[in-house]
């Protein structure tokens, strides 16, 4: 602490000491410990890795939405948005305010004049999705002084941005797999009739599960390094992390963990002379690989064969874990239901061909609808438990172009001591229960009479609301991928067309 005595000695001034407070809070990989043969592994699987002071895992839109509403409203210096997509239209709590969240940021900007807010979106999310169309014209929104927002086009061809973080302050950081758009929001009933899940143009839609993470600390810094990245190589700007103290906690909010490892694992695919980030899949690999008892994984497509071979390997031990992956059951688009939805079928097939000691389920949920009939409930998380000692929470599909095509960000906590591994555990009990419509200690006690996750589940899903298995022809039927799969679903870049992608970036960019 020499340099940073002499500095505080030379210049006195509060905003010094701000600084001093801020640096010293910073770490790097190397000032972390992580758990001596853990499955988070710096350089391998993680891009960095931080301590959270305290953590929180947010289930469902409402959950997300409730606490960035609160967090947003104590931010002091900046906030950062990075998704897929935006729109400012969008209510963060419908059921106290009509309060968008365009409004909320023009009047928090209004307030403070130190705020700056900075928000970047694919280039493309607005136009994919069909929901923000009008974030391309000036609007009393966008042309703040104090808002910023840009459009990100440095992908490759075919490439996406698919990060869904906010950063605030450097103090609080959140991270998964919700964007801040249309379509997100539910809460953990998913009941059909809930007539707040509508986009903002009063359009109603199915259920969607899904969830977020929250974190203080120096993991929070680390989702500010992760916006400030983004940032600059979607718009050549560079920007220094905030310095002043920032965002406190929101109080309404409990944390699930505090003094927790947590590791930054991103997906970038590489450019013309630059190399890419790949931590995100090694690190799912490396995890399913450790797993002693269970595995337990939310994700929106299950297409991955690089993922399916590790699970493979697994369920052809004796003594491998048992493996429940909730998925998905429909597809969207053409091209969609043709590749994601064929090679999950296959996939599925493939596995379970393999399985012949019965450790696998993969399954699907459903709410009653007002017919007497199921209504799926879009599974939109992107989440992996192994053994109730590791949690990744992100915005990584097991999907191939989640690997190394699209730009991905997840965030992973190994526990160090019990009270670690009972939030991880009571985070899955909260899960499966949420699915099956039952209390979470209904399945811890079912899972410690059955000793066993697949049997409790299995056990308590006797109700309208629950988990369905996938019909799936395991003797006949192919195991492979679809042919054109590298076409739709690519794991890496096209290179032949990069030049030609990256000089419309730039001229892109320019006029964003």
């Amino acid at each position: 602490m020499t340099d940073f005595q002499a500095i505080a000695d030379s210049r006195t001034t509060a905003s010094t000491i701000d600084f001093i407070t801020r640096a010293a809070r910073r770490t790097t990989t190397a000032d972390v410990a992580t758990l001596p043969g853990g499955i988070i592994r710096p350089g391998r699987n993680a891009w960095q890795v931080g301590r959270a002071d305290k953590a929180a895992f947010l289930v469902d839109g409402a959950a997300y939405f409730t606490a960035l509403d609160q967090a947003l409203r104590k931010a002091k210096d900046t906030i950062w948005i990075v998704g897929w997509d935006f729109n400012p239209d969008i209510r963060l709590r419908p059921h106290q305010s009509s309060e968008t969240l365009g409004e909320l940021l023009l009047s928090l900007a209004d307030e403070n004049a130190r705020l700056q807010i900075r928000i970047l979106v694919w280039g493309m999310g607005p136009v994919y999705s069909g929901k923000s169309l009008r974030l391309f014209r000036e609007s009393g929104f966008s042309a703040h002084p104090q808002i910023t927002m840009r459009f990100d086009l440095r992908h490759p061809v075919r490439g996406c941005h698919h990060q869904k973080l906010v950063s605030i302050d450097d103090s609080l950081g959140f991270l998964g797999g919700i964007d801040l758009t249309a379509r997100r929001w539910d809460e953990p009933d998913h009941r059909i009739e809930n007539p707040l899940r509508k986009s903002p143009d009063g359009t109603p839609y199915q259920p969607v599960h899904d969830m977020h993470s929250m974190v203080s600390g120096q993991a929070a810094m680390l989702i500010g390094d992760v916006a400030r990245r983004r940032w600059k190589r979607a718009t050549g700007q560079k920007l220094k992390p905030a310095m002043t103290e920032g965002a406190s906690w929101p109080i309404g909010i409990a944390p699930d963990m505090a003094d927790a490892t947590t590791a930054i694992a991103l997906t970038e695919p590489g450019l013309i002379g630059k190399r890419g980030h790949y931590e995100a899949f090694r690190l799912t690999r490396d995890a399913i690989k450790a797993a002693r008892k269970l595995i337990y994984i939310e994700t929106q497509y299950l297409a991955s064969f690089g993922v399916a071979r590790a699970i493979g390997k697994r369920l052809k031990e004796i003594d491998g874990p048992e493996i429940t992956v909730l998925v998905t059951k429909s597809s969207h688009g053409f091209l969609e239901k043709l590749t994601m939805g064929n090679n999950r079928d296959r996939l599925i097939r493939r596995l379970k061909r393999i399985d012949r000691y019965d450790r696998l389920r993969v399954m699907y949920a459903v709410v009653p609808n007002q017919h007497g009939d199921e209504q799926e409930i879009v599974i939109h998380s992107k989440l992996l438990i192994v053994d109730d000692h590791f949690v990744r929470v992100g915005s990584s599909n097991l999907n191939n172009r989640s690997e190394g095509l699209d730009t991905e960000c997840d965030l992973a906590i190994e526990a160090s001591n019990d009270a670690h591994r009972d939030a991880i555990e009571a985070l899955r009990h909260r899960l499966i229960a949420e699915h099956l419509e039952v209390t979470p200690a209904a399945v811890r006690d079912m899972e410690l009479a059955r000793r066993s996750m697949n049997d409790a589940i299995e056990a308590l899903n006797a109700r309208g609301r629950g988990l369905r298995h996938f019909a799936v022809d395991i003797a006949n039927g192919e195991t492979t991928p679809l042919i054109g799969t590298g076409l739709v679903d690519p794991r890496r870049p096209y290179w032949p067309l990069q030049k030609l992608r990256l000089r419309i970036g730039r001229l892109a960019a320019a006029i964003f």
